[in-house]
């Protein structure tokens, strides 16, 4: 075919999405001779199918039916002399870097703010943003009324999303403040050569959509067992600050082919429903997941006659084992209650949890337990219950997974969980307006030739 798709920009000033289709210097049409009439139609078509995609999203946007909306800036934007909240024409800003065993108090010192206002600037943090919690290596400003003048402000930034300014002008003031950001629809896709996390890499790919696509395909595709010519395709949001990447944001469609079939999900969210569903608006995640870990290696499986590597016999091996990296945190596979948060000599510190009269849940050999974990606490599915350690009878850092059913212990990957509750039927009609939209532009998305589709501001 002579043409091919090149570019969609969204013009700023016109509020049009532009299209540009470009000529294939290949083809001999381009050699002087007349364009058959079949490649005029195909181009036409996908110009057409582009622009009708691209004008669908601002409609669906405002109808309060779907999760994308996108604000149309009208005007460039002007180079402010606002940073952090100061005039940079009236304030002086001097830029460090936290260093290792540096405190806030030390450094406001050398910069001519006495002890008893340091003393009262750190009570004032402490529910705001204590200064204990800053970190060596992380960014901060000096602020000053001259380059010569004493320090009227420290700004600390403990991540590119987020500041916080310690205003020392009249009274002591803390606060935490979000920077400006712009958030933009972005596409990846790729084929499975080794292993995914070669594909990802050979994408350059954030490692983070690893994490996403689990969430959306769990229940669908087994990430343990990916193989040879699996194909995966996802549009996810990303942040920007400074027209600098910071940040993924929400998952919005993803798509996964394999040997048993194509799977797709779907993100959709109202004030009733929040979550990842099917074509047919099934939820795509079932009552448990199948990892407490996220996309980690089995180490060692549910297995009644497994020699045990410490104790030197043969001794049943009645959970799973996933290896992860010291400090990995560790989720609940479902809602449920902590019974026990402890510690034995052969478990380490464990927690476990009943989830229902059926099921219940153990995990083992954590380095610590999160924060609030104590017996009698209700969590929910995924929250982090605790860390990945090596406490215990353990010759590496993993955590040992373990499930009953009807108070007997049972290899959890052989059971057949129950669904999750299905989407009402009255929702069905706006659930498929969001659903034609991604799976449109899923299927548009050459998993051989990622590029990006759409880079607009939310």
């Amino acid at each position: 075919m002579p043409y091919y798709y090149s570019a969609i920009e969204f013009d700023h000033c016109q509020k049009q999405y532009k299209i540009s289709t470009t000529l294939n210097q290949n083809s001999p049409n381009t050699k002087g001779k007349s364009r058959s009439m079949i490649d005029i139609i195909a181009a036409l078509t996908v110009t057409s199918l582009l622009i009708a995609l691209y004008y669908l999203i601002p409609k669906l946007a405002n109808d309060g039916e779907s999760t994308i909306t996108v604000a149309h800036t009208h005007d460039a934007p002007i180079k402010s002399s606002i940073k952090f909240g100061f005039n940079t024409e009236n304030y002086v800003l001097e830029a460090y870097e936290m260093a290792k065993n540096q405190f806030v108090g030390e450094i406001l010192f050398k910069n001519g703010i006495s002890y008893t206002k340091i003393a009262a600037l750190e009570n004032e943090a402490t529910d705001i943003f204590n200064v204990r919690k800053i970190r060596a290596g992380k960014n901060y400003h000096i602020v000053r009324k001259d380059s010569c003048g004493p320090a009227c402000a420290l700004i600390y930034e403990p991540d590119p999303l987020h500041y916080v300014v310690y205003d020392l002008r009249d009274s002591v003031e803390v606060k935490i403040n979000e920077r400006e950001f712009v958030t933009c629809i972005e596409t990846a896709s790729g084929r499975v050569e080794s292993s995914l996390w070669g594909a990802m890499t050979a994408q350059n790919l954030d490692f983070g959509l690893v994490d996403l696509m689990e969430d959306a395909l769990a229940s669908s595709v087994d990430f343990y067992r990916t193989q040879y010519g699996d194909e995966f395709k996802l549009i996810y949001e990303r942040k920007y600050v400074d027209d600098k990447p910071v940040s993924l944001g929400r998952l919005l469609g993803a798509y996964y082919k394999n040997e048993y079939g194509e799977y797709y999900s779907i993100l959709y969210e109202n004030d009733k429903y929040e979550g990842y569903y099917d074509g047919e608006g099934r939820p795509t995640q079932k009552a448990f997941l199948r990892s407490p870990v996220r996309f980690s290696r089995i180490s060692s499986r549910f297995n009644r006659r497994r020699f045990h590597p410490i104790k030197k016999r043969r001794i049943p091996h009645l959970g799973t084992d996933y290896a992860a990296p010291y400090g990995t945190p560790i989720r609940a596979v479902a809602d449920g209650v902590i019974t026990k948060a402890t510690y034995t000599r052969n478990n380490g510190k464990y927690v476990k949890m009943k989830h229902d009269r059926t099921y219940e849940t153990q995990y083992l050999h954590m380095q610590k337990f999160a924060a609030g974990i104590r017996p009698g606490i209700k969590v929910s599915q995924g929250q982090t219950i605790g860390f990945v350690g090596s406490t215990g009878l353990a010759t590496g850092p993993h955590v040992c997974f373990r499930f009953w059913k009807n108070k007997k212990q049972i290899n959890h990957l052989r059971e057949n969980f129950p669904p999750a509750d299905p989407m009402d039927e009255a929702e069905l009609p706006a659930f498929y307006k969001q659903r034609n939209m991604i799976r449109s532009f899923l299927d548009m998305i050459d998993p051989l030739e990622p590029e990006l589709l759409a880079k607009n501001q939310l």
